[in-house]
């Protein structure tokens, strides 16, 4: 019974958690798009630029401001995939998505947009996404457990496609920096908290 209410507990915790993090995603959206964009310009990554670094911290909570299309095509997967990370516990949840921003950021940064064209700015979750499905795909094998296995399985039959968009690619407006850079962190999240728990 005790595990029952913890587990309810975490469920709740994580609603409530995704909840919060899907508004002030849409209040800023909000802001970004009434300002013409200037969110975009104020708090996201130019790559290689000293002056950008800050905006590692900020540049995920910021989205394309020339429409709704950018944040309404993230918000599900940032919800399911955070949702299922808040199950094991709020410590997992907050490493994974530490080391999927810092990640994803710090590898925009330095090899995000071109070195020979204009340059470029990046924003968005997506990296925080990518950071989030990796480690929910490889925890439970560091873990040796079934359920997280089979729960990756099931991942990866619906959402695995999206892991195309970690590879090298001159798709218009797609960082696939962010995208690879984040899976990376959050595979490495995986295996600091298996360590830890050995």
């Amino acid at each position: 019974m005790g595990v029952r209410e913890s587990l309810a507990g975490r469920a709740r915790a994580g609603l409530a958690t995704m909840a919060v993090v899907t508004a002030v995603l849409y209040i800023i959206e909000a802001v970004n798009i009434a300002t013409a964009g200037l969110l975009t310009l104020e708090f996201g990554i130019r790559p290689r630029d000293p002056a950008s670094l800050p905006d590692i911290l900020t540049a995920p909570l910021v989205h394309d401001a020339s429409s709704w299309s950018h944040l309404l095509a993230n918000t599900l997967p940032l919800v399911v995939f955070g949702y299922l990370a808040f199950l094991a516990g709020a410590r997992q949840f907050l490493t994974a998505v530490v080391f999927s921003w810092l990640a994803s950021g710090f590898g925009v940064w330095l090899f995000g947009g071109s070195l020979f064209g204009a340059p470029t700015v990046t924003v968005g979750a997506s990296g925080v996404i990518f950071g989030l499905f990796g480690f929910l795909l490889v925890r439970g094998f560091f873990n040796r457990s079934w359920g997280q296995v089979i729960l990756a399985v099931a991942l990866f039959l619906v959402y695995g496609s999206v892991l195309l968009g970690a590879l090298p690619s001159v798709g218009r407006g797609i960082s696939w920096q962010a995208h690879l850079f984040g899976l990376v962190g959050g595979v490495l999240a995986a295996v600091v908290l298996r360590r830890r728990g050995r």
